[in-house]
Parts: C-alpha cells; structure tokens; sequence
C-alpha cells in the first residue's frame, strides 16, 4: 500500500500559502541587517554616496608644543595628514525555491533558504576580512599584492613600496620590509612615535615576520613571536591585545612544552598563574589570554599564519556604499525569490596597528 505523502500546503492550501508567503516576506525583512561581529571587531567604518574608489583622510601625530617667552606668540601648526584610497564594490547572491518545493515541504523552504543565504553573507564577509588582515592573495576579493600573498622580507612581495601601491595592493597592508622607505612619488608611512625616531623604528624591522617554530609544517607558534609583536606595536604608541590564530595553532599552543610549564609547576588548587589561556571557549573565540592578550581562533586565518593587534585602534576601512539589502524577486517559471546584495570596500589604514607571522 502506497501512502501519501502530504506536504506543507496539501491539507490546507489556502490558509497554509498565505502564511508561508507572510513568512517569506517577514524574513526579507529581517534580512535587512549587516551587523556581523567580523565588521565591529576589525573595522571603523564609513559610508559614502558613490561608488568605485574612495578616497578617506587621515591625521597623523604632528603637532607639538614649543616653550614661549613671557608675551610672544607660538607658532602656528597644521594637522599633518594622509590620505587613502578604498574600492568599493558590489556583491550578491540570489535565492530561489519553486512552488513545489513550497507545497511538498512540511518546512518554510523560503525562511530556510534566506538563513543559508545570511549565513553565507556571513562567510563571505569574515573570509574577505581576514584575508585583507593577513596579506593573503586572492583574485576573487583582489587582495594581497597582484593577488599574491604578501610574504616576508626579501621575496620582493612584501617590500614597503610593493604595499604602498593602490595599483597592485588595493586591500592595504601594515608595514613591509624598511617601513620608512615607501614608493616612489609616495609619503612614507612611518611616524617617529616616544623615544624611537624614524631610524629606529626602520631598524625594528616591517609587521610581516617569520614564525618561530617547532619544526611542524603548520600551525607554527612561538612566545617569542608574541614578545616581537609587543615591541612592534608598542613603539609605534599601541598596545597589542588581541591574537588571531587558526585551530592548528590553537592545538600547538595547548601541545608546547613552555605554555604549560607554568601551570603544572609549583601550582595548586584552582590558580591559573599569569597565564589564564585554559578559560572555556566563549562565543566569541576567546579562548584565553596570553601576556594579557586575547587568543581569539577562528577557522579562517590559515594554518601558516596567525597575527598580534591592537583591537582598540580598528585596522580596517570598512566603507559602505550600500548594506545587505533583500527584494523580493519573482523570476518566473514558478520560481520564488530574493535578491540579496551590499556594496562595500575593505583597506588596512593603520600600517602599525597589526603584525603577522608567517610560517613555513
């Protein structure tokens, strides 16, 4: 005996129909959102009325007092600024079910569809941003340098003037190789910051490093690398606080001799020591702290790099030209859809504000 199968529609087509499209339309509504945590944690952003390449300004730490005699007058300054440009473009996705799907479903197919389709969005966003964090070529998103990855000093990718060129590195960079030497026709990026001069800060060397590692082939990471962010950043008048690594590295960390010593040493009860990095796995990522900074894993940033920020100084230009917008859409041959689609464009404007390490 063969048993019908009835689907969402069949035993009450009018009144199911009605609130599968209500559904439908309520979800487009919904939809209508682009606040992605990928955006608030490395992005300040912008809006703009146009489209193509925008140009933002910058200031850079110029002014500076002067001792003055009893009635004269100090000097005037000026804001000292820099300017970059970002490209903004536009990308979408369109969703589609058919009316069979919708009348053979025991289940909202449009309400399911718009939530893989959010969630792509999703992806698509946190994929474009790390890539534009961590140097990595892409011909899809056009990041990197000429769609290459950016690579350690003396590869001739990851000179200063290669990633000071819009042409070829249109995603931006933090400092290369020999930060105060920039491209030719181009202002340095380099400002002396404290104690440290521009010589000095030349000499520490650019924010795209060998990982130190334990002979394994991914998922490299030393605390030395750690330490060299710290002084990286913090010359520049930042303070690193957050680490960006994949699982991998998230499993050499917990494997390494040195990162676990503290704890099984001279330790009892509940204390952690200085280093609290066995904290439960959040929402967020955050799955410990390191020298006071939060180890944040995400299945994004790939296994041969991982990178040190400083969070509170956002290192992206998030401009939006327009956010995630849904319309409906009814392209025929009973087909109903969406039309999902944002304009954006992504660039690093804070050279000093990142440093990543690259393994083998």
């Amino acid at each position: 005996m063969v048993t019908a199968k009835t689907g969402l529609m069949t035993t009450n087509l009018q009144g199911t129909a009605n609130r599968v499209l209500t559904d439908y339309k309520d979800a487009i509504q919904d939809y209508r959102v682009t606040d992605m945590p990928v955006i608030s944690m490395f992005a300040e952003r912008f809006t703009t009325e146009t489209g193509g390449n925008v140009d933002l300004t910058f200031a850079r730490p110029s002014m500076t007092l002067e001792q003055i005699e009893e009635g004269d007058t100090p000097s005037y300054q000026h804001t000292d600024l820099r300017n970059e440009d970002v490209s903004v473009k536009e990308w979408g996705i369109a969703v589609g079910v058919t009316r069979r799907m919708l009348e053979d479903s025991r289940f909202s197919e449009m309400e399911m569809a718009l939530n893989e389709a959010r969630r792509a969005v999703a992806r698509h966003v946190t994929e474009h941003f790390v890539k534009t964090v961590f140097g990595i070529g892409d011909s899809n998103f056009g990041t990197g340098v000429s769609n290459a990855s950016i690579t350690v000093a003396g590869s001739g990718t990851s000179d200063e003037a290669d990633l000071t060129v819009f042409t070829t590195n249109p995603h931006g960079s933090f400092f290369g190789a020999s930060p105060s030497t920039p491209a030719s026709g181009a202002k340095s990026r380099l400002v002396e910051y404290g104690i440290y001069s521009t010589a000095n800060l030349n000499t520490l060397g650019g924010h795209y490093v060998t990982a130190t590692d334990r002979g394994d082939s991914s998922g490299d990471i030393g605390l030395a690398n750690l330490t060299a962010a710290i002084e990286l950043i913090g010359s520049k008048g930042l303070n690193a606080d957050t680490i960006l690594i994949s699982p991998s590295h998230y499993k050499s960390l917990l494997d390494l001799a040195d990162f676990t010593t503290p704890f099984n040493t001279g330790l009892t009860g509940s204390h952690k020591g200085g280093l609290d990095y066995v904290n439960e796995v959040s929402k967020n990522a955050v799955v410990g702290q390191l020298y006071g900074m939060n180890v944040v894993v995400n299945s994004y940033v790939p296994m041969d790099r991982f990178g040190v920020f400083d969070m509170s100084i956002k290192p992206v230009a998030y401009v939006e030209r327009r956010g995630l917008t849904v319309e409906e859409a009814n392209p025929g041959f009973g087909i109903t859809g969406s039309y999902m689609s944002m304009r954006y464009g992504l660039k690093v404007i804070r050279p000093e504000a990142g440093v990543i390490f690259i393994g083998a």
